[in-house]
């Protein structure tokens, strides 16, 4: 029997409350393993550890998941009104890992707040409040909420073959790329936002700005695998 390939997918730590225990706790939404077994991987959670990356050598592919704001100061700006506190741990653990996963040439998927570690890690940089900055409202109309909008995908690109060049998709955030450093932009919301981000001298690396595991979207994941099995 084949085993199934190993994908690492990073969390939150969150103040967290159940049975006896009131703590800070290492959180994730079931709806990324549940994805990625479907796909026919084995999911692993990976809390922050910035002390090294040789986790990545027992992994096949590596999953950087949604969550608080990048701390601005990673890219040179200073935290504006209504950024989260910084989250120190996961920054650095999760840079650390995305650029020991590019190194070693293995599939990397970055959803919502995952996308931008990604471009941050690639020497891009955020707009801190889409609001204010940008003035548009789509991704983050009811906090707290994923909102629907359009979406379009540049001919040809890896997020084009997965999901079409134009489809719908879902967020709740209030950040968006507005420099992708040495990635490649292939999607785009319908206020021209970043929605996609690649590197196609890579083997699998998709940043993706919506959830496409809260909306179940097979055809990604299961993409993300094959890749994962592959060498």
């Amino acid at each position: 029997m084949t085993a199934r390939p190993v994908i690492g997918i990073t969390c939150y730590v969150e103040p967290a409350k159940w049975g006896a225990w009131d703590t800070r706790a290492a959180v994730l939404q079931m709806k990324y393993v549940d994805n990625i077994a479907r796909a026919g991987g084995r999911a692993v959670i990976l809390p922050p550890d910035d002390h090294d990356t040789d986790v990545l050598d027992r992994l096949d592919g590596l999953i950087i998941a949604g969550g608080a704001d990048v701390n601005p100061e990673l890219y040179g700006a200073l935290p504006q009104p209504g950024t989260d506190a910084p989250r120190h741990d996961r920054d650095a653990g999760e840079i650390a890992l995305y650029r020991g996963a590019v190194e070693r040439d293995l599939p990397v998927l970055g959803i919502c707040r995952g996308m931008q570690i990604m471009a941050v890690a690639s020497g891009g940089r955020l707009e801190q409040d889409v609001p204010t900055g940008l003035g548009s409202h789509i991704h983050r109309d009811r906090p707290g909420e994923f909102v629907d909008h359009g979406a379009r995908f540049a001919p040809g690109s890896r997020a084009a073959q997965l999901v079409g060049e134009e489809t719908v998709v879902n967020s709740s955030h209030h950040q968006a790329v507005v420099d992708a450093g040495t990635l490649t932009v292939s999607g785009w919301a319908s206020d021209d936002t970043v929605e996609a981000l690649e590197d196609p001298t890579r083997r699998f690396v998709l940043g993706l700005q919506w959830h496409p595991e809260a909306r179940d979207e097979e055809r990604i994941f299961t993409a993300f695998v094959d890749a994962c099995r592959s060498e």
